[in-house]
């Protein structure tokens, strides 16, 4: 049986780290209001940027042909190197957030070996080194506090070895923000763009009077594409941060019920305790009383 010391000494330990997982529970809190907030200031933008693209879809009435569209036949292979961007968090604590992630990344790169992953997050990167999986050592961005300027760099990035024909196709991998209590991690390939990803509810009516296109609608889908895939991995990246902090919230939400939980057994171990060396002490000075009559 434990000693008095050694339980108040725990209860003090569980008492301090439950103190710990409630400041992170609401560190948390306050950064996934931040980043949501953060998310719906620019969201219009890439809303309106998104609808563009669609418009000029709808008024073209040829395939659009170009470096980051699809062919004609989306069920067409594409041979080549598949780049993914995988989002993960900087540390752990966070539930199976990272771990959702990571297996959905090794899922892909086991149907398509020859690929290049691209992580956001120092988990993500330790456990593809611990691992052995080859990640690009030059891309180093941190999960915490995403920004558009972030954003823009990541995919000025992938964009230039898209160009250059080392990536023939882009993913990002993602925990989508769906609700306050639910997420779902997604693959979702932004490059190369395929018409049907814009096109129009069925029954919307057609455009009587097409645009026309200086120099060529090819030309200003072209332009508008950096700009969509900034949005896009912008998007993710905030997307992703919330899913964080609301499984880190939940983390650590659990952990203080269970700190409770812990303490409440300590504490009528501690009381068990307590009485078991009154009661001894009790026993002690009442067969000492007993000889000392006995002897007299």
């Amino acid at each position: 049986m434990p000693s008095l010391k050694e339980i108040k000494d725990r209860i003090s330990g569980v008492r301090e780290t439950q103190k710990i997982t409630n400041a992170m529970y609401l560190i948390a809190s306050a950064k996934m209001r931040k980043a949501k907030a953060d998310l719906d200031k620019t969201r219009p933008f890439f809303t309106t940027l998104r609808s563009e693209i669609k418009r000029v879809f709808r008024t073209v009435d040829s395939v659009i042909d170009g470096k980051y569209f699809y062919p004609d036949e989306d069920d067409e292979p594409l041979d080549g190197t598949y780049g993914y961007l995988v989002i993960t968090a900087d540390k752990g604590l966070a539930g199976a957030y990272n771990q959702s992630v990571i297996k959905e990344t090794e899922n892909l790169v086991a149907a398509h070996p020859d690929a290049r992953l691209f992580v956001v997050g120092e988990y993500g990167r330790k456990y593809f080194r611990a691992h052995n999986q080859p990640i690009d050592e030059d891309f180093i961005f941190t999960a915490q506090d995403p920004t558009l300027i972030r954003a823009r760099e990541i995919s000025q990035y992938l964009l230039e070895l898209y160009d250059k024909g080392e990536v023939e196709k882009l993913y990002v991998v993602y925990t989508d923000f769906l609700s306050g209590m639910t997420a779902k991690v997604i693959s979702t390939r932004v490059l190369p763009l395929h018409q049907a990803q814009f096109a129009p509810p069925a029954g919307e009516k057609k455009v009587e009077n097409p645009f026309e296109f200086q120099p060529s609608a090819n030309a200003v889908l072209e332009s508008l594409v950096p700009s969509y895939v900034s949005g896009f991995i912008y998007s993710a990246l905030v997307d992703s941060f919330c899913c964080e902090q609301s499984a880190r919230m939940s983390a650590m939400d659990s952990a203080g019920r269970n700190a409770n939980e812990l303490l409440d057994d300590l504490k009528r171990e501690f009381n068990y305790t307590r009485q078991r060396v009154i009661t001894q002490e009790i026993t002690e000075i009442a067969s000492g009383a007993k000889y000392q009559n006995d002897k007299r």
